[in-house]
């Protein structure tokens, strides 16, 4: 069957969490009314690909993971107003749809129908059973198709690479601190887990003014780059961790620190590192089996606050413009956090990087874009 899916593109396909990916050719589906196909230009390798890869989060298969892109559109639907063919977009894996209670709050970012389409068949394999795109974007292909929505015209004075991050890593991080906690100037924070994420944690705590802020990692090859980005100091991830971030901050705890892993064994070190009254924010996403428990009395003693984050509170529309500023005028620098580069073929082997805690980012620039 090819009616309905008739761009054929190479893209690499997840069949097993047991096995390697592979590059195939699949058929898009065709762009409806409010659509945009998007020539996807360079696209990073994100934890998030490595847990759906390894089964940790759900997804159904066979699936075109990667979410976080910058593209070109090369063809959009007849009732996009805002995007034309030649356009540069970041794409969303969350689409707020506009109508459910989340979005009447003004919280888009919490949307209900966000990442809907993620369960939806969006390709055909070469045998005609439906391909599904990893988070909703399905960016480890040459081209793909999405909602207009979920496509923000990029400046042309923000280079590509700089755009892809922004689709997930440095929103999420820098969202987390200034959006979901809200860090206030003069505070002390702790990021655990320096990878893309982390270290735009690192980044947003120097833009809000924390004047000590503490990186935490297993990999001591991290510390550089951290303190580049703005970390203090460096902890390594061990037995002594807690013992050291406190003597860093008079002995009480920071007043946020962020969990940028997701595992129940970091959310119990973040929460042991922030002070009475402080905030622990979870960042990174965990497996659902993953528990973590409190006794109430902890809860009631310490008074901290505990708070997920779903992509930094992003409000696309109305926050990118502000990122696009922070690049251009230099308090955000997204060039030191990709640390390797490569083609569709070559993201397994990020996937065993990142899985060993080496590396930070890596853009993959599919074929057809090269």
């Amino acid at each position: 069957m090819t009616d309905g899916f008739r761009v054929e593109v190479n893209a690499l396909v997840l069949r097993s969490t047991e096995k390697p990916m592979e590059v195939e050719r699949i058929r898009l589906r065709d762009v409806g009314p409010g659509d945009v196909r998007v020539r996807i230009e360079a696209t990073g390798v994100c934890h998030s690909d490595l847990s759906l890869a390894r089964g940790v989060l759900a997804q159904q298969l066979p699936a075109v993971l990667g979410h976080e892109a910058c593209g070109t559109v090369v063809e959009a639907g007849s009732d996009v107003e805002n995007l034309r063919e030649g356009d540069r977009v970041i794409l969303l894996w969350i689409t707020p749809c506009g109508h459910c209670a989340s979005c009447a709050r003004d919280e888009p970012h919490l949307c209900v129908n966000g990442s809907a389409r993620g369960a939806e068949p969006y390709a055909l394999d070469s045998s005609g059973e439906p391909v599904y795109p990893g988070l909703t974007v399905g960016s480890f292909a040459e081209q793909t198709v999405v909602p207009a929505a979920a496509a923000v015209k990029v400046p042309d004075d923000i280079s590509t690479a700089d755009a892809a991050l922004l689709g997930c890593a440095v929103t999420t991080g820098v969202g987390a601190v200034t959006k979901t906690a809200a860090v206030t100037a003069g505070s002390s924070v702790v990021v655990l887990g320096l990878g893309g994420v982390g270290l735009a944690a690192v980044q947003g705590a120097r833009l809000a003014g924390a004047t000590t802020v503490i990186g935490v990692d297993r990999n001591p090859d991290k510390a550089e780059l951290a303190a580049q980005l703005g970390a203090h100091h460096f902890v390594p991830a061990d037995d002594n961790t807690r013992k050291a971030v406190r003597a860093l901050t008079g002995k009480e705890g920071a007043d946020f620190a962020f969990d940028c892993v997701g595992s129940a064994r970091t959310i119990r070190e973040a929460w042991g590192m922030t002070r009475r009254g402080g905030t622990a924010c979870v960042v990174g996403i965990g497996g659902k089996e993953d528990q973590v428990a409190f006794s109430a009395l902890e809860l009631f003693h310490f008074a901290r606050t505990l708070v997920g984050c779903v992509a930094g509170s992003l409000d696309a529309n109305r926050d990118l413009p502000r990122y696009f500023d922070h690049i251009r005028e230099g308090r955000l620098d997204l060039a030191a956090m990709v640390t390797g580069s490569g083609k569709l073929s070559d993201v397994d082997a990020a996937l065993e990087e990142m899985a060993a805690g080496r590396g930070i980012r890596t853009l993959v620039v599919p074929e057809s874009a090269q």
